[in-house]
């Protein structure tokens, strides 16, 4: 595909058939198809439901509306940390996602079509409550939902725990872990009056450093000093001296940007240091594979009942556009980024005849959540987005 005139974002939208439901879909492909390119489409296969009432699919509208907008919520954002990990192992399920949306067939097993419109949804909020979106960004499968948290707060807190030891032993020389750079014979040690202090030498300033670092004080032991460790700026330097002369050391050598470093040699605590870094390491590790088989499972099996709840609105507000008996079709359209205004203009234009039914149902006392224009956009067709924008991979 042309990443700059594809996009994943579909229009799942529904028009009434004309003569017949396959003269409708021919119609609106040859109108955005023929010399124009404006979308990709395909059939939505939707198959016969039961339509019970009319006040059962009002009431079924408004609570499908409900379940389908947990996608657009804001609690997506508990499981984002998953989209560095999976970026790479979950580019095949995002082709075949794309592939499910425009192959789209109705789960007959799962879905039983000969039960009637409320106990099938009821159904799929049973099997997703949508409260797991990533990649596509809506929520998981209600029975793991709590397993989900658990698994993402696990993992979380490691990978939290881990990045602040590496932090300690990325950053800058004042205040990193020493653990892995001074050894023992890097000082005087059970000394009643010698101390070994380190010193951060500013590169620029290393020159002075060996004429001066003597003098500093009174009772520097002579050539006490060597480099023990250096980043892109600075040494990191010890030095010996007399106990006594150590804040005269301290106070001379910040004139000459010097800075003596906080520290204290303690060898059970640098190695408990060590030890924490890669068992928390081996952790992250053991818990990345199973997290990751889990997400794919659940992934799919959350997204094919999103889809179902799609097939459902797109349904139930058809039915309660179009009237009864049942026929409308179910059509598919990603469209191309460039051309999407005139994608509008020629859809408006085919189907700007419908609006004055519609208008008839707006204008009456009857609450349609479908069609309430405060909440959603309105088109004189049936219109419903999936958004899959978010899985770019940038």
């Amino acid at each position: 595909q042309d990443r700059d005139t594809e996009m994943t974002e579909f229009w799942l939208i529904s028009a009434p058939g004309e003569k017949t439901c396959q003269q409708t879909w021919e119609k609106l492909h040859a109108a955005t198809t023929k010399n124009n390119n404006l979308s990709t489409n395909s059939k939505f296969n939707i198959p016969d439901l039961k339509v019970g009432t009319l006040d059962v699919l009002v009431g079924l509208s408004d609570e499908l509306a409900k379940l389908d907008a947990f996608v657009e919520g804001p609690e997506w954002s508990t499981s984002v940390f998953l989209l560095p990990l999976l970026i790479k192992s979950l580019f095949k399920i995002l082709v075949d996602l794309v592939t499910y949306i425009t192959r789209f067939q109705w789960d007959m097993a799962k879905y039983p079509i000969k039960q009637s419109l409320k106990n099938i949804s009821e159904i799929i909020a049973k099997v997703s409550s949508l409260d797991f979106f990533f990649f596509l960004i809506f929520k998981g499968v209600n029975q793991i939902d709590n397993d989900l948290k658990a698994r993402a707060s696990a993992y979380n807190n490691l990978k939290g725990n881990l990045q602040n030891l590496e932090r300690k032993n990325a950053g800058s020389l004042l205040t990193r872990s020493l653990a892995d750079i001074v050894k023992k014979e890097d000082f005087v040690l059970d000394s009643e009056y010698l101390v070994t202090l380190l010193v951060i030498v500013p590169k620029l300033n290393y020159n002075d450093w060996v004429k001066q670092y003597e003098t500093l004080a009174e009772m520097v032991v002579p050539r006490s000093s060597n480099v023990l460790f250096e980043d892109q700026d600075s040494y990191l330097c010890n030095v010996t001296l007399f106990r006594k002369a150590v804040d005269d050391f301290k106070h001379k050598a910040r004139e000459y940007k010097f800075m003596v470093r906080d520290f204290q040699y303690n060898e059970e605590e640098m190695k408990a240091d060590k030890e924490e870094m890669n068992r928390l390491s081996t952790d992250k590790k053991k818990q990345f594979g199973p997290l990751v088989r889990w997400l794919k499972v659940n992934f799919s099996e959350a997204f094919i009942a999103w889809i179902h709840v799609k097939a459902l609105r797109v349904f139930v507000e058809s039915v309660l556009r179009y009237g009864l008996p049942v026929n409308f079709q179910a059509m598919l359209l990603q469209p191309n980024k460039k051309t999407m205004k005139k994608l509008r203009e020629v859809l408006y234009d085919l189907y700007k005849h419908l609006d004055s039914s519609a208008a008839a149902i707006i204008d009456a006392t009857m609450d349609i959540p479908g069609l309430n224009l405060s909440q959603q956009e309105y088109y004189p067709y049936v219109y419903y987005k999936i958004d899959c924008n978010l899985l770019e991979f940038k």
